[in-house]
């Protein structure tokens, strides 16, 4: 499975560019700026789809959250493994994403992506539609779009913390462990796939501990899942990755970072290095190239 179609880059950019593509000329460059508010273009907007191809899956409701579920077209009558595929913030309901899933689908998995974010996709319209231009307004204005996108995906990722987030993927993946249970089985676990946003909650579902929901004020502390959801991992271009989530992780993970990248960081990088252990099989892929050519590639044994 490390065919140049399905090891590809964030589902949002591969409508932007056929994957052969090695540089995109103009593009934007990995994210910049200090907030978290300056997500990548390619986590948190949306794209056309590529031309010609549409979505050939389908959304099911497991367990009160919309899942989109694709399907190797030999399915049932041939075995297949299940794969758990975490998006950016556009969403479940992104034409781009429902593709990407295909791809994983026609390389013989049963894929499973829900909406991790509960109907509440990324903010991704500009307030202004402004051209390149030097007029000084212009420039004004595409300033006031900037800071105001920034300032809504802000406050998009304060709705959506671990503690949202985690519980509506233990709902999911234990609905998909009795609906889908042969392909699970037939994989010997869950495997899971996650780009940008959804990139963080692969080292969480592979941690031996893990929030399943946020505690009601009578109950007790420390509501934990103990031992890790998935059975493999792998990410690329994570968002919002901190020290803190390599902290008890015991599968073995697949990440492929980028320079210079504020979302994450050199120091966020090396602390998963070293917080690795000797005996857990990892790898950390560092291409130095900009965030929409930062190709995505691993193989499932």
């Amino acid at each position: 499975m490390a065919e140049a179609e399905i090891a590809t880059k964030a589902p949002e950019s591969d409508a932007a560019a056929p994957v052969q593509e090695p540089v995109i000329p103009g593009d934007t460059p990995a994210q910049t700026g200090p907030t978290m508010g300056e997500h990548s273009e390619h986590c948190v907007s949306d794209r056309p789809a590529p031309h010609g191809q549409s979505a050939t899956g389908e959304i099911i409701q497991i367990n009160d959250t919309d899942v989109y579920i694709s399907k190797p077209a030999d399915y049932p009558h041939a075995q297949a493994r299940f794969l758990l595929l975490l998006t950016g913030g556009t969403g479940v309901h992104s034409t781009n994403n429902q593709i990407q899933a295909d791809k994983f689908a026609s390389e013989g998995f049963l894929v499973a992506m829900p909406d991790i974010f509960n109907k509440d996709p990324a903010p991704t319209s500009s307030t202004f539609d402004v051209e390149q231009s030097d007029s000084f307004l212009d420039t004004i204005k595409l300033k006031v779009a900037e800071t105001a996108k920034s300032f809504q995906i802000d406050m998009w990722l304060a709705r959506h913390t671990e503690e949202k987030v985690l519980p509506i993927l233990h709902r999911v993946i234990d609905g998909c462990r009795e609906k889908y249970a042969d392909a699970i089985k037939h994989g010997d676990g869950i495997y899971a796939v996650g780009y940008c946003i959804g990139g963080r909650y692969i080292l969480l579902l592979g941690s031996d501990s893990q929030a399943v929901a946020q505690k009601p004020a009578d109950e007790e502390a420390g509501q934990l899942k103990k031992g890790p959801s998935i059975k493999v991992g792998a990410l690329a271009h994570g968002a919002s990755v901190t020290p803190d989530d390599f902290k008890g992780l015991k599968i073995p993970i697949s990440l492929v970072c980028v320079e210079d990248d504020p979302l994450f960081p050199e120091h966020v990088r090396t602390f998963g290095e070293d917080a690795c252990p000797g005996d857990l099989e990892h790898e950390f892929g560092l291409p130095g190239v900009p965030h929409v050519v930062c190709h995505f590639a691993f193989a499932f044994e």
